[in-house]
């Protein structure tokens, strides 16, 4: 029996670890890639402005789909490192809660996924979307790092189970750069065949 527990513990951060690896694997290579291929055609020290140029000039739906990556990206790790102090008791961070129940960080996130969801498909306008990419995809962050709540209806964020929500947030992120790196080539592959 502890065998068994313990070789699953094994097989859960081994997967831990690889999501981890796409995760940080993909997200570098959409960085660097994005870099290199500046940086060959303007050299090293214009990569940084035309970085900034070609983030603006990009597509409606590649900013948003940037946005998105990021946004997600940095509200991932903004949630497990805010946790990790309130549970280390770090003043002035702290539990929210309203009368006897404790509010999970997944409740402001269905509220940003709901409200900048409906506002782009109410508003149906691309020169927005960009900009409700980014409350859209930290609320989605918010949500995918409390999924071992959501699955087990148990608050096992700091148990064994409680894992799962890292493993789904590192499996979102190496998707999302994978994504957004895929864009970005089929942009520029479209390009070249034009030239």
């Amino acid at each position: 029996m502890r065998q068994t527990a313990r070789r699953r513990r094994q097989r859960t951060r081994q997967l831990t670890l690889r999501l981890a690896g796409a995760a940080t694997l993909s997200s570098t290579a959409l960085v660097a890639g994005e870099f290199a291929w500046i940086a060959r055609r303007r050299g090293a020290r214009e990569a940084a402005a035309a970085l900034r140029d070609g983030y603006r000039s990009g597509t409606a739906n590649e900013t948003a789909l940037m946005n998105l990556f990021l946004a997600f990206g940095g509200a991932f790790g903004a949630a497990r490192a805010i946790t990790a102090l309130i549970r280390a008791e770090i003043p002035p961070l702290r539990n929210v809660h309203i009368g006897r129940r404790h509010i999970h960080h997944f409740v402001p996130g269905i509220g940003l996924c709901l409200l900048s969801g409906g506002a782009s498909i109410a508003l149906r306008h691309e020169g927005v979307d960009h900009w409700l990419a980014v409350p859209f995809g930290a609320g989605a962050a918010l949500v995918l790092d409390e999924a071992a709540l959501l699955v087990e209806l148990e608050d096992v964020y700091w148990s064994e189970e409680g894992v799962l929500g890292v493993q789904a947030g590192l499996a979102t992120v190496a998707l999302l750069a994978t994504l957004a790196l895929t864009v970005r080539m089929m942009r520029r592959g479209e390009r070249s065949r034009d030239a």
